[in-house]
């Protein structure tokens, strides 16, 4: 089992990133960091104080979907709302959804699975702000910690923000075994 976590390289928050990241990696399971560009990914922390710099491992546009068998969406408003925007990243989503893999979101990540078109009939939460955009593209939106949906023939992982990661982490690790 191997995972995939995606990123702009601006604007992705740190915890969110960083948490799931060193999960995987402690758990022995291989993940690649993927970013738009070839460039170090600047975070922030609370989408206004500078965070962590990462390095990614792939460009984003050349990760192929038979390498993963889970996809991370970190949050990050800046970044969820720039990720959701790239061609690469809208098409890999809608890959893994169609492959029926596990997909997993948290914050304002799950924008990126509304803009994907597969939010229809599933049941997830997100940063609170998002609840509205889930319901328009078609999904039912909870206020939980974690939720976990395995309808219309793909699972999604969902969390609300940073505070939910202790439930979010070990959820992805689990899914990625």
């Amino acid at each position: 089992m191997s995972a995939l976590i995606i990123t702009t390289n601006y604007g992705v928050e740190q915890d969110e990133l960083k948490k799931p990241l060193e999960g995987l990696r402690e758990a022995g399971v291989p993940v690649t960091l993927a970013a738009v560009e070839v460039a170090p990914i600047e975070s922030l922390v609370g989408d206004k104080d500078p965070g962590e710099t990462f390095e990614p491992d792939a460009l984003l546009a050349d990760v192929e979907l038979g390498d993963y068998d889970v996809l991370v969406i970190p949050g990050g408003t800046i970044n969820a709302d720039n990720l959701r925007t790239d061609k690469s990243a809208v098409s890999l989503v809608q890959q893994f959804a169609k492959a029926g893999r596990t997909v997993a979101a948290i914050c304002h990540g799950p924008w990126l699975i509304a803009e994907a078109d597969i939010a229809g009939g599933k049941t997830l939460t997100s940063y609170p702000s998002l609840a509205t955009d889930l319901r328009n593209a078609g999904a039912t939106w909870v206020d939980e910690e974690l939720k976990r949906c395995e309808e219309e023939g793909f699972t999604l992982i969902s969390s609300r923000n940073p505070d939910d990661l202790d439930a979010f982490v070990p959820a992805v690790v689990e899914a990625a075994r």
